[in-house]
C-alpha cells in the first residue's frame, strides 16, 4: 500500500467531500470526528475559533509577523516601534534561507493541527487527500492594520512582508500534513476578495501577491472566496483548485467561461460549494442541491465549458465555514454535504469511475468513540 510519503499518481478528484475549515465546536477531537465520521478519504484540519481567540482566522496566521502586536478585542496591529525592522530582516532571513520552522503554528493557535501532529487523532483508514486553509494576502493585509489605522495592504513593505510571512505558513503545514496522505490541499481563504478595490491594488500586483504564497505550496493549492469576487484573477495564478460559493453566486463564474474551460483543461479542480452553511441548508435536500448544481454546470456547458471536464474536476463543499453555526446544524450539513457527494459521483462519473470515488457512508465511517486520544 502506498505510504503517505510516497510520490502519488495525479489526484482525481471525483467529486469527494471537503470541509472548509471552521467548525463551531470547542474541543479538537470532537471536531475531528465530525469530519472523519462522514468525510474519510478527505479530511480537513478544523479550525476551532470558537475554542479559543487565537483560533480567528487572523490571529492564528500571526505568530511571527514584523511589529504585530494582538490589542484588545483580537485587533491585530503593526507597531513601528515594536522591534519592526530587526522582525523584517529576522522574516527576509527565514524566507531566503526557506526555514519553513519560521512558519510553525504553535500548538494554542490551532488546537485542530496540533491534536494530529501530536497523534491524538486515529485515522481509522489512511486518508487520500488531507486539507488545511490559511488566511490569503488579500484578506490578512485588509485586517492588520498599521499605527494611523490603516489597512497594512496599502503600505509596500508591509504587504511584501505580508506575502512572504504567508509563505512560510503554507510551506510549513504542507509538510506537516504530507506526513499523514498522499495528497494534500492548502486554501487560502479570501473572505474579503470580492470587496477589493482594483484601484488599492491592481490585478497584476495581486497575482503576484497570490503566487509569492502559492510558491510555498509543492501539491494542491487554491482560493477560497466568498461573494462574487474576480474569479479571472484566481484563474490567473498558479492555484489549481477554485472554491466558490455554488449555492447563492455560482453565476459569477460564467463571466469568465473561456478561463474556466482552459483551467479545467490544465487539471484544474472546482471546489462547488453547493450547500449552504446557514440553516437554508434545512430548506434542502439531495435532490434538490444536485438539481441546482446541475443546473449551473448546464450553464458552464452552454458557455462553452467542456462537460466532461465539469463532470471529472470536482469536489463537493459546504459554501463556507460552519463557524457561526450550532455543532448539530454544522454536522447537519455535512451530512448533506457528504450525501450530495455521493449523488454526484453517481449522476456525473462515467461508470468505470465510480466504484473508485464511493466512500463510505456516514454511518459506516467511525463511531462517536473511534476518534480518541492514543
Amino acid at each position: 500500500m502506498e505510504t503517505a510519503s510516497q510520490r502519488a499518481a495525479p489526484f482525481e478528484p471525483r467529486w469527494l467531500p471537503f470541509v472548509l475549515g471552521s467548525l463551531p465546536h470547542t474541543d479538537a477531537l470532537r471536531a475531528w470526528n465530525a469530519i472523519l465520521k462522514r468525510f474519510p478519504l478527505s479530511p480537513t484540519w478544523p479550525q476551532l475559533p470558537r475554542k479559543s481567540p487565537f483560533e480567528d482566522r487572523y490571529v492564528q496566521f500571526s505568530e511571527r509577523f514584523p511589529g504585530l502586536v494582538l490589542e484588545e478585542g483580537g485587533r491585530l496591529q503593526v507597531d513601528r516601534q515594536h522591534n519592526l525592522e530587526r522582525g523584517l530582516e529576522r522574516l527576509y532571513l527565514a524566507y531566503l534561507e526557506d526555514q519553513r520552522e519560521y512558519g510553525r503554528i504553535s500548538s494554542g493557535y490551532a488546537a485542530g493541527l496540533e491534536a494530529l501532529r501530536r497523534g491524538e487523532i486515529s485515522l481509522t483508514r489512511p486518508p487520500l487527500l488531507l486539507g488545511g486553509m490559511v488566511t490569503g494576502p488579500v484578506s490578512w493585509a485588509l485586517a492588520v492594520m498599521d499605527e494611523r489605522g490603516r489597512p497594512i495592504l496599502y503600505d509596500r513593505i508591509l504587504l511584501e512582508a505580508t506575502a512572504k510571512h504567508l509563505r512560510l505558513k503554507v510551506a510549513w503545514m504542507e509538510a506537516e500534513l504530507r506526513r499523514w496522505a498522499p495528497h494534500t490541499l492548502i486554501l487560502l481563504d479570501e473572505p474579503h476578495l470580492a470587496s477589493l478595490d482594483p484601484a488599492s491594488l491592481p490585478r497584476e500586483q495581486a497575482v503576484a501577491l497570490f503566487e509569492e504564497v502559492l510558491s510555498g505550496v509543492g501539491g494542491l493549492k487554491g482560493v477560497h472566496a466568498c461573494g462574487a469576487p474576480d474569479w479571472g484573477l484566481v484563474l490567473q495564478t498558479s492555484a489549481n483548485v477554485l472554491s466558490l460559493d455554488a449555492y447563492a453566486y455560482a453565476d459569477a463564474l460564467l463571466r469568465y467561461s473561456a478561463e474556466v474551460a482552459r483551467f479545467l483543461e490544465r487539471r484544474g479542480i472546482i471546489a462547488w460549494g453547493i450547500v449552504p452553511s446557514s440553516e437554508v441548508a434545512e430548506q434542502e435536500t439531495v435532490e434538490s442541491l444536485v438539481a441546482r448544481l446541475e443546473g449551473v454546470l448546464q450553464a458552464l456547458v452552454e458557455a462553452g465549458v467542456p462537460r466532461e471536464l465539469l463532470y471529472r474536476r470536482g469536489l463537493i463543499t459546504p459554501s463556507c465555514g460552519l463557524e457561526a453555526l450550532t455543532p448539530a446544524l454544522a454536522e447537519r450539513i455535512l451530512d448533506l454535504t457528504a450525501a450530495v457527494s455521493r449523488a454526484c459521483a453517481e449522476r456525473f462519473l462515467p461508470r468505470e469511475e465510480k466504484a473508485k470515488s464511493e466512500p463510505p457512508k456516514a454511518a459506516e465511517t467511525s463511531r462517536p468513540d473511534e476518534v480518541t486520544k492514543k
